[in-house]
């Protein structure tokens, strides 16, 4: 039996998520998406991940510009959860400032990257996120 994985994605653009389910399947790349359309819904989902156990994402996408609860935010939550050490996160988002690569990396993302401005940058890229975390 193929065994099957699923994606986090915490980002509050309809288009960035339209774009991500598209540069998916141009990629072949093979994951159910778990969509939390903010901070709250990326806490409020990792928050019941102890008690589902087989539900647990192989990889979080994180996006840092969210309103009410930024991706720094979620990444410092997530450090004071110890069932959270085992999920990478690996930060997606439109800012390519090095101030802000550097504080992800030091609130525990474990890679960070500017959104491509193009659909074959972003499959691209997934293939290689893929490859990297979840072959």
């Amino acid at each position: 039996m193929a065994r099957s994985y699923s994606l986090l994605v915490a980002d509050d653009e309809e288009n960035d998520i339209f774009l991500l389910r598209v540069a998916l399947q141009r990629a072949q790349i093979p994951l159910e998406l778990i969509v939390a359309r903010d901070g709250w819904e990326a806490l409020d989902y990792l928050e019941r991940l102890p008690a589902a156990l087989d539900k647990h994402p192989g990889l979080f996408l994180l996006d840092l510009k969210m309103p009410n609860l930024s991706g720094f935010d979620v990444l410092d939550w997530m450090a004071r959860g110890p069932h959270l050490v085992t999920l990478p996160v690996v930060v997606l988002t439109s800012s390519p400032r090095e101030s802000d690569r550097h504080r992800a990396r030091e609130a525990g993302a474990r890679d960070y990257f500017a959104k491509p401005p193009d659909l074959d940058g972003l499959a691209s890229l997934l293939g290689t996120i893929y490859n990297t975390y979840f072959l």
